[in-house]
């Protein structure tokens, strides 16, 4: 712990005091000049030609991963949720920082993206932009959110300098393997412009969304350091490219425990569009509500046991029949859903996987298995749309 000197007695005169530091501290500081001089005059500190020598030391790999984290940090901003809280004596509204996470800049007019969850119960948001010293606060604005898969769209004010608004260059999550390096750069814990390192852990995983807790599919998992403050930052690869949003953390303790996960930059991007266009997220629905995983597991079913469908809606409009019950109360299933455009459904998941990559008006193909029938048939159904809560 840092102390301050305590040579003052309480009742000496301010000359008194000066004249006693002096006296104690006078060879310490003649000392310490001395020091100074001597790294002013550079026998110290080490000369250009020295600093140019150990970046030649570097490896390789080592040289990449400082590029990638120089290009990366241009990009990944600190955003700051702040809440409005009436002071209790002058009753005067002030704004105090309530949350901190991470974000990055998406396009050249300034739209953010970070986690939904960052700003969520945010009264207003700050975000900080830039890096290596030269940064600004901005105010922003949240455009739309996708409380489905956790993703916000801000849109900042104008910065003084304008070429500090640097757009994260976007790869895709379609052929990313297993074992592959991965570079997560954000503000854990408020330390701005931390780098981690690591690899794919794995792929294909499903998370819940802290929002509303449908299922986020096709999540990466991975085992680079992401801790709270990491959420909304890149998860970028051995290009620079991003190819996830650092999301969440499976931990008993809130750190990192080498257990990350990061929604997919395909998935993202498909919200991100809809929203700086429409301001909103809407998601193609078949619309029907069906048995939940251990029911249809419980009886055995392999696939989609359709209970409702919505009146009007893609399902009702294309025949697709419910679960009902006779005049005597005895349960006739409704149809099973066995897959979606060639693909087996066998539960919850996989549905909703099976239209990740469509839009609404698209139709598909269901295979659909009927009570009376032993053989499957085949329905066209036009996609509906539902915005995203």
């Amino acid at each position: 712990m840092i102390r301050e000197p305590t040579c003052a007695k309480p009742h000496q005169t301010l000359q008194e005091q000066v004249s006693g530091v002096i006296s104690t501290f006078g060879k310490a500081a003649f000392a310490l000049t001395t020091s100074l001089v001597i790294v002013a005059t550079g026998a110290i500190l080490p000369s250009p030609g020295d600093q140019a020598l150990a970046a030649n030391l570097l490896s390789p790999e080592e040289k990449r991963t400082v590029s990638i984290f120089e290009r990366g940090t241009k990009s990944v901003v600190y955003v700051s949720s702040l809440a409005r809280k009436r002071d209790t004596f002058t009753l005067d509204l002030r704004e105090i920082p309530d949350g901190v996470g991470s974000g990055f800049i998406w396009d050249d007019e300034g739209h953010v993206i970070t986690n939904y969850h960052v700003v969520r119960e945010a009264d207003d948001v700050a975000v900080t932009i830039g890096s290596g010293g030269v940064t600004q606060q901005l105010q922003a604005k949240v455009v739309g959110v996708d409380s489905d898969k956790d993703i916000a769209v801000l849109d900042i004010e104008r910065p003084d300098d304008i070429s500090l608004v640097k757009p994260i260059p976007v790869g895709s999550s379609s052929d990313l393997v297993v074992g592959q390096k991965v570079y997560a750069i954000g503000n854990p814990f408020g330390l701005d412009h931390t780098l981690t390192t690591g690899v794919i852990s794995g792929l294909n995983r499903e998370i819940s969304s802290g929002i509303n807790g449908r299922p986020i599919q096709d999540v990466i998992q991975t085992d680079a350091a992401i801790n709270p403050g990491n959420s909304g930052g890149p998860l970028l690869d051995s290009q620079g490219k991003i190819i996830g949003v650092n999301t969440a953390i499976y931990s008993a303790s809130g750190a990192s425990a080498g257990v990350g996960f990061a929604i997919p930059i395909d998935v993202v991007k498909n919200s991100v569009e809809q929203i700086i266009s429409m301001g909103i997220v809407v998601r193609p629905i078949i619309g029907i509500t069906f048995a939940p995983d251990p029911a249809t597991e419980e009886l055995g079913i392999q696939g989609i046991l359709v209970l409702k469908c919505q009146p009007g809606g893609p399902a009702a409009k294309a025949g697709i029949r419910p679960t009902t019950r006779d005049d005597y109360g005895r349960l006739n299933l409704g149809d099973i859903i066995l897959s979606v455009d060639g693909k087996k459904v066998r539960k919850a998941a996989d549905l909703f996987r099976s239209l990740n990559n469509s839009k609404v008006g698209d139709t598909i193909d269901l295979e659909v298995l009927r009570s009376e029938s032993k053989e499957p048939t085949h329905i066209q159904l036009e996609l509906g749309g539902r915005p995203a809560q």
